[in-house]
């Protein structure tokens, strides 16, 4: 097996992460019906300043290279964007709103800022008792509302696997910060809720979402990114721990992530990416969701849940990400925000365009490329 050039992913690796600082909101001028939500066009997705998932998403990233690289590179870029965003003040609380402040939680291990922790305290305890809850007391994917930055879309008794990156990894790692009990088991309770209603037990894959309304997975449509979360997501949530996960719930997730990664395996395509809707060839290939899956399937191998079989499969992704990196750092080929889709056609019309999580997933990509 060919080993990959670590020269050639640190270089790429350097261009994305300083396209993605300076990552502009987009002046793209087309027509009214190309921008409309319905393929995916959310002014709020596109740059590095405003405070939601995309941007959160690449905070992240920053964090998770600034501990590989064991320096503080990003540090004053960090608390910049933290201290503009909250003085400009904070759009609405929402699960997608939620995700800047996992990188913020680890940021502030060498802050030490009492404004930053207490953001985080409060906005924890506000997940606890004020987001709303479908059924069986799932959180609700409440979204921001698109050109509302204080208002929300409450996608009523709706889950969507989303979740798990952008909410329930924060509130269990301030439950692990803070010896909240109570926190932790909240976090349990949503993996395994989002666990239970988007597993696909045929194909080992996962839906976008379920409704407890309609009591379905809306089009049943195994979207990438979505199972993407879940990919990289739940080793993030199960690494937190550093050994003290309850076993039986760490049994379950394990094998439902080796079942994941094993049905996506067979849908990778020759380029080494895979398509929107994973199993539909015909849907275009798209690299946020890829760099996502081949950075989970790197960091199983590391932690040892996953054998190095594996690793030609992760490898050839790693090669078709470098691939649709451009010479100025912008990943290409990534998919816009996707809402809910009823059938295959809606995840396929989302148009490519760049965006912070697309920089920011190949990022994570990238950086496991250099542990493994």
């Amino acid at each position: 097996m060919q080993k990959l050039d670590q020269n050639a992913i640190k270089e790429k690796l350097s261009l994305v992460v300083d396209k993605l600082i300076n990552l502009d909101k987009t002046n793209d001028e087309t027509t009214i019906e190309e921008r409309s939500e319905a393929v995916g066009y959310f002014k709020r997705d596109f740059g590095i300043k405003e405070w939601d998932w995309p941007q959160g998403i690449g905070l992240y990233g920053l964090i998770k290279l600034q501990k590989i690289q064991g320096n503080e590179d990003y540090k004053e870029f960090l608390i910049h964007w933290y201290k503009e965003n909250m003085e400009l003040g904070l759009p609405s609380r929402n699960i997608n709103t939620t995700a800047p402040l996992l990188a913020l939680v680890d940021l502030n291990e060498s802050v030490k800022d009492r404004e930053f922790e207490s953001l985080c305290l409060d906005w924890a305890k506000w997940l606890m008792k004020c987001l709303p809850k479908t059924e069986e007391g799932g959180f609700q994917h409440v979204t921001s509302a698109n050109g509302d930055r204080l208002g929300v879309r409450l996608n009523e008794n709706e889950m969507w696997i989303d979740t798990l990156f952008m909410t329930v990894l924060f509130l269990n790692k301030m439950g692990l910060k803070y010896n909240r009990q109570d926190w932790i088991d909240e976090a349990y309770h949503q993996v395994l809720m989002h666990i239970k209603y988007l597993y696909d037990k045929k194909t080992g894959l996962f839906y976008h979402g379920w409704t407890f309304n309609e009591r379905n997975n809306f089009g049943g449509v195994f979207w990438c990114r979505g199972n993407s979360w879940f990919t990289v997501g739940i080793l993030e949530y199960m690494e937190m721990f550093k050994g003290t996960m309850n076993s039986g719930i760490r049994q379950l997730v394990t094998e439902t992530y080796k079942a994941q990664v094993h049905a996506l395996l067979k849908l990778q395509s020759k380029s080494g990416l895979w398509h929107t809707v994973l199993d539909d060839a015909d849907s275009y290939e798209e690299v946020s969701g890829s760099a996502a899956i081949a950075a989970g399937i790197l960091k199983g191998i590391k932690m040892g849940i996953l054998d190095d079989t594996y690793l030609e499969c992760a490898h050839t992704a790693v090669r078709g990400i470098l691939k649709n990196i451009d010479a100025d750092g912008t990943v290409l080929h990534v998919s816009g925000g996707t809402g809910m889709g009823y059938d295959k056609e809606h995840y396929k019309n989302i148009l490519v365009a760049p965006m912070a999580y697309g920089q920011s997933l190949a990022i994570l990509a990238l950086c496991e490329a250099l542990e493994v």
